[in-house]
């Protein structure tokens, strides 16, 4: 599914007012203002920007500060009268307009509706469909559509919170008769066919770039776009096990031009001490001029289709978008290297009160690492580091399990130079004086598009921190995991100043695994950003994302995903 292109939040008070709305608003939480085609004039981007931003204001407001019934309880209830009574008329008709699948539940029929009437439609829709309209993510007005949930199996908004393994059943939630799977596609629209894309085929995979490219997921001012070359999609689609048959495209039938794409790759899954063969969705990507065609619910099914026929039934997916129901929020955090190309670009805000000189003394690394031992991984590490990994990844709650196939598929570069600009991942092991391996660290480089800047029409290097371990988990800790968290501080900052000499920009990672017992230690700030996990045809207990209810790194409640998505 997409993921969610994140920046550093302007502090303090575009800060306060996130957290507020992600802390209370009870949709999921961290939902991010709608993103415009960038095609569009700026005044009409304006209006939708500042149309959301009254919405969620409303919202927040209300269900924060409402003791009444009128307060929403789940995201399948209405909103509270209060919230749409503070909407211009011209707000709701551009809500409407930013929202296709709304529009449709609201005018069931009807050629078009006075503003009086639509503001007592809004009344009576449910939170959730509101704001599946305001959701991040190009393809979040095709794909965020509840009535297409609603018919598969994923938990539902408005059932019982399961915060307590105890209270949920853990486990599939529909069987599957791999005899009544079908065995061709479903029909697509008129003037479009299905395809496989062959990823062997350098066409066909430039191809999948260029849709990528050029369609994927943007910030919400469109002015960052992930930017993914061919040597990072080889990676990412062409993990172990792989299948040519779940990379699935739909061309345009005269043309035979791509303009749809979503894939999957086989995972080995632990959640909560069962073993999952999932399948794990990915890349999902339509052309932005086909989002009304309602393609991302017909690539989902047939994408599922495909799984089921192999023997998968259940399946791994992350958004930006609030879809049913997510099992865990984390939250993107950032620490720049180069503060003065990010602040720049439009990437990172000044704060109030801070000077240039300041930000970028705040953010400045020393010039060598200072761990003993600290190395490239090599292919003769495969063993101990598939060992290590496996250990530490077992005190995890959701947790990717890995062989030594995958090790060196995934953090084995084919590049021997940290510096290339071809290489994907670069892996680092700590080896002691014994040859033992007792820590590594991983990170990926995913580039960003500066869009539609005059003065700068080039790329942000991004670092994107990977999986990691250390045989420091499991020595004696006290009640604040003091021994953990310095050798955790002591490691990333190594990784940051490798990264800083592979010339990249920024470092992001996510408040998964044991990283909220680093981020405020090394300078990560809070992004804008927020990835919702989800898993397809299995229920199990809401796990923890490392952030408390409001939306703030805790390191209390940590431990609950261990899967890094690309």
């Amino acid at each position: 599914m997409p993921q969610e292109e994140s920046k550093p939040v302007d502090a303090p008070v575009k800060q306060e007012a996130l957290d507020k709305a992600v802390g209370e608003l009870k949709l999921g939480e961290g939902q991010d203002a709608p993103k415009t085609d960038v095609d569009q004039d700026s005044t009409q981007a304006d209006a939708k920007k500042s149309t959301t931003k009254k919405i969620k204001d409303a919202i927040a407001g209300v269900t924060s500060s409402s003791k009444s019934s009128a307060a929403p309880t789940s995201a399948e209830d209405p909103l509270p009268q209060d919230a749409i009574n503070k909407l211009s008329d011209s707000d709701i008709a551009n809500l409407v307009q930013s929202n296709p699948a709304l529009a449709q539940q609201m005018l069931k029929g009807n050629a078009s509706l006075d503003a009086r009437s639509m503001r007592e439609l809004l009344k009576s829709v449910s939170a959730a469909d509101v704001m599946t309209g305001m959701s991040s993510g190009k393809n979040a007005k095709d794909m965020a559509n509840y009535k297409f949930w609603s018919t598969q199996p994923v938990p539902r908004f408005d059932e019982k919170a399961a915060v307590e393994k105890k209270s949920v059943t853990e486990g599939p939630i529909k069987d599957v008769d791999p005899a009544k799977v079908p065995t061709t596609p479903s029909p697509l629209v008129a003037g479009f066919e299905w395809c496989e894309v062959d990823l062997l085929k350098e066409n066909e995979l430039k191809e999948v770039q260029e849709l990528l490219c050029n369609h994927y997921v943007e910030d919400d001012e469109a002015m960052f776009r992930f930017n993914y070359l061919n040597e990072t999609l080889n990676w990412a689609l062409k993990a172990p096990g792989w299948r040519k048959a779940w990379h699935v495209g739909v061309r345009a039938s005269k043309s035979q031009k791509l303009v749809a794409f979503i894939s999957g790759v086989p995972v080995r899954l632990n959640v909560r001490d069962r073993l999952v063969n999932t399948a794990e969705i990915n890349f999902l990507c339509i052309h932005k001029k086909l989002r009304s065609k309602r393609l991302a619910p017909v690539l989902i099914m047939e994408i599922t289709r495909r799984c089921n026929l192999e023997g998968i039934y259940q399946a791994i997916y992350t958004a930006g978008v609030v879809l049913p129901k997510p099992v865990a929020s984390c939250r993107y955090f950032h620490r720049a290297l180069d503060w003065e190309k990010l602040y720049n670009v439009g990437f990172s805000p000044l704060p109030h009160g801070s000077t240039k000189m300041r930000q970028i003394s705040k953010y400045r690394l020393p010039e060598r690492t200072v761990t003993p031992g600290l190395r490239l991984m090599k292919a003769e590490d495969a063993d101990q580091v598939t060992d290590l990994l496996e250990r530490y990844m077992k005190r995890v709650k959701m947790a990717q399990e890995f062989n030594k196939e995958e090790v060196l598929h995934w953090f084995l570069d084919n590049e021997s130079d940290p510096k290339s600009n071809k290489r994907v991942v670069w892996t680092y092991v700590v080896e002691d004086s014994n040859k033992k391996i007792t820590d590594f660290f991983s990170f990926y480089c995913l580039e960003s598009s500066v869009i539609h800047n005059a003065s700068h029409s080039s790329t942000i290097r991004a670092a994107y921190l990977f999986y990691y371990a250390t045989e420091s988990a499991f020595e004696k800790q006290t009640e604040d995991d003091d021994v953990l968290k310095t050798r955790l501080n002591l490691l990333v900052k190594d990784a940051l100043i490798l990264a800083k000499q592979a010339k990249f920009d920024v470092f992001n990672a996510l408040t998964l695994l044991d990283n909220p017992l680093f981020l405020t230690d090394q300078k990560f700030g809070p992004g804008d950003g927020q990835l919702h996990y989800y898993l397809f045809n299995y229920r199990t207990a809401d796990l923890p994302s490392g952030v408390d209810n409001k939306n703030q790194v805790d390191a209390r409640h940590r431990g609950g995903v261990g899967v890094v998505m690309l």
